[in-house]
């Protein structure tokens, strides 16, 4: 059963959205084969292996975040690569960023190791399910939406070199997740420290993660912590996704203990 968290992040999901996107969207919050794979993950991810969220409720703030990036770089004129390359539409990238986000993480369901190729393996016939129901007379697009869908989910932790806008948006969408309420449940399981314990502790200084027009690029990402050791969250893991990320150079980055001076990085 959904937490009300996700049913409030669903309703949220759902008023960003029109037309076959929103169709998908409420497909797939409606779908349970992938509510289970979510709920498992987070299963593995928190009591086995001791990690923060990677489960229903991040992956739909990712999507959240991606969808406010995807915006931003529509409102400055910036095309995607399906669009760009006349092949596809502005909202078919929407709807591959979308299961994209949907799905990045379901890797996690088998373990951490190279999680992004056990996601794209476990995922791979909902993904085929999702889109014939969606573009069930295209297969073209279908074709084309599924590996753009599997580059975003093999390229979402940085350790692969990934091409498309698309794909990049996916990778900084997933690195802007990283507010305190992500470790709240490893906090509370295990107060023992432990090696890698880093990112729990720095996740959980992060007070918010702001996504909205820059006043140089489009989008302007602005990290507000607590404690300076939240700044291994923003150089280690949201930086590092940045650099590798085609979408860099639309991107100011901003970070800083509250009520002190923010220091730009980008």
């Amino acid at each position: 059963m959904k937490s009300r968290k996700e049913l409030n992040i669903d309703k949220k999901i759902l008023k960003m959205l029109q037309g076959k996107t929103y169709d998908t969207a409420k497909m797939i919050l409606e779908d349970k084969e992938i509510e289970f794979l979510q709920d498992y993950s987070n299963t593995v991810s928190i009591k086995r292996l001791g990690y923060n969220d990677h489960g229903p409720v991040h992956m739909r703030k990712v999507l959240l975040n991606a969808l406010v990036i995807i915006d931003l770089l529509n409102k400055a004129g910036i095309k995607l690569n399906l669009e760009d390359e006349g092949i596809g539409t502005y909202e078919d990238s929407r709807i591959a960023v979308l299961i994209a986000s949907f799905m990045h993480d379901t890797g996690m369901s088998v373990g951490r190791e190279n999680h992004e190729i056990s996601g794209v393996l476990i995922s791979t016939p909902i993904i085929e399910r999702i889109l014939q129901n969606v573009y069930s007379n295209e297969l073209e697009k279908r074709v084309i939406l599924k590996a753009l869908i599997m580059e975003c989910m093999l390229g979402h932790m940085g350790t692969q070199k990934i091409h498309s806008l698309e794909a990049g948006i996916i990778l900084i969408a997933d690195g802007c997740d990283m507010e305190r309420g992500r470790a709240r449940i490893p906090m509370i399981l295990s107060r023992e420290s432990k090696i890698g314990d880093i990112h729990k502790y720095s996740s959980a200084a992060i007070e918010s993660v702001s996504i909205e027009k820059g006043g140089e690029k489009p989008v302007k990402i602005t990290v507000k912590m607590s404690e300076s050791v939240g700044f291994f969250q923003v150089e280690e893991i949201l930086l590092t996704k940045i650099n590798s990320s085609p979408i860099k150079p639309y991107i100011e980055l901003f970070a800083g203990v509250k009520d002190a001076e923010l220091k730009r990085y980008l």
